[in-house]
């Protein structure tokens, strides 16, 4: 083999040696920059952090031997992989922040109409009510329709009451839990004489309903007497009375569970509301609310099932995804329900940034559902996913690739200085 020919070999394996460093020069830039976008990310709430994993390309072999000599051609360019591991979860102050635990995305909706997913739980609502991200996009699931919400139908955009006035609800049913003492005296008041409560009619306004006791003649029997204040009606109504009856052991026995009492209607209420018609409820199931003992007269608790007209007072997040709207008469009503999906291989997604992510083709097809159901995660309200970023792990990964870079670009040195030898041997 002449000069010429041992030159020309030489020169083609130094630009082998080139191109080899050179892949390694640009494979550990691009793991770098995973690197530096992910320590960006430090503090993006549910931001999952890429590892890098590099591949060597195809080797060569030199001579006539069966690969006793084997030379690669570089490294490839690396692959990054987005681990999808769970991060850390802190409570937050937000009544709308949405913090996911275990597998699962939240579903939302850009403003071109593409579905997405995502693990960023920072939630806020628009003057129209819409349930955003904060960065837009509209958050999936089910809203309340006429008192109803059925988690069974699509998924759509979540809107959640703003400023509403909620309408009043007229009472139908009351009770009292209440002891009349056993030792009262025929005809006259024994600690406490009677028993009132509010009530609501048709347009919110309240009325004491007044339920007088008297010890009858009659052992074991009570006379009760029900009244309404004469102002709240155009015309005076009459009582509504009746008897309670206790066996020997004090149990209220008359009326009988599932008997019918006596109508209680309030008609030609001042305030032009419609007629109130009332049912005193006696029994909690078979249980008597009443009891005859020999301790004073008292009621230990009431209720009724109406409500004034209230003002929305705020919207709030609850474990389980869904939301609660609060009203200014402490009644919390459930408005919406957020929607979860699961997807077998998460790391095929795609990022498009927003803390969102695309399906590729990939990618399993998601199951959409509610949190805590067919093994979604379940969702924390007022609490926030921080990002899964090592910052030790990062540091330690930069330091090794900027090693790395700085021994590649060493080789690129050398060979240039071999290849300067040898365009030298021809003087």
């Amino acid at each position: 083999m002449g000069p010429g020919k041992i030159k020309g070999k030489v020169r083609e394996h130094m630009f082998t040696s080139f191109s080899t460093a050179l892949s390694a020069l640009g494979a550990h830039s691009t793991a770098i920059d995973v690197v530096g976008n992910n320590l960006a990310n430090l503090n993006t709430p549910g931001f999952k952090s890429s590892a890098v994993s590099f591949h060597d390309l195809v080797t060569q072999s030199l001579g006539a031997g069966l690969g006793e000599t084997q030379v690669g051609f570089g490294v490839g360019r690396p692959i990054t992989i987005r681990q999808f591991s769970q991060g850390a979860i802190q409570s937050s102050t937000g009544p709308l922040d949405a913090a996911i635990q275990g597998d699962g995305f939240l579903v939302v909706q850009d403003a071109g109409g593409a579905t997405l997913y995502t693990r960023g739980g920072n939630l806020q609502v628009d003057k129209a009510g819409n349930l955003l991200t904060a960065t837009g996009d509209r958050v999936q699931g089910w809203t309340e329709v006429n008192g109803v919400l059925d988690t069974n139908t699509p998924i759509s955009n979540i809107s959640v009451p703003v400023g509403s006035l909620k309408a009043p609800i007229q009472t139908k049913t009351f009770s009292f839990d209440m002891n009349l003492n056993a030792s009262g005296v025929v005809g006259e008041p024994t600690g406490v004489s009677s028993a009132t409560i509010e009530v609501y009619d048709s347009i919110g306004n309240s009325h004491l309903i007044t339920v007088d006791f008297t010890k009858s003649a009659t052992a074991n029997e009570w006379d009760y007497s029900i009244s309404v204040p004469d102002a709240d009606v155009g015309t005076p109504i009459a009582p509504v009375t009746g008897t309670l009856t206790f066996d020997t052991n004090g149990k209220l026995v008359d009326p009988a569970a599932g008997a019918a009492m006596p109508a209680i209607s309030i008609t030609g209420l001042s305030d032009g509301a419609g007629q109130l018609d009332l049912t005193w409820d006696l029994y909690n199931n078979t249980a008597p609310r009443f009891t005859q003992f020999a301790q004073p007269s008292a009621i230990s608790a009431n209720a009724q099932d109406g409500s004034p007209a209230a003002q929305l007072v705020r919207v709030g997040l609850a474990d389980g995804g869904q939301l609660l709207a609060q009203y200014s008469n402490g009644e919390q009503t459930v408005v919406g329900q957020l929607a979860m999906a699961s997807i077998r291989n998460p790391e095929s997604l795609i990022a498009v940034g927003n803390n969102n992510f695309q399906l590729s083709a990939r990618s399993a097809l998601p199951a959409v559902g509610v949190p805590g159901t067919g093994g979604r995660g379940s969702i924390i309200g007022g609490a926030v996913e921080y990002s899964t970023v090592d910052i030790a792990r990062e540091f330690t990964n930069l330091i090794v690739l900027q090693r790395g870079y700085q021994a590649n670009s060493k080789v690129v040195t050398a060979v240039d200085e071999l290849s300067q030898d040898t365009i030298n041997l021809k003087r």
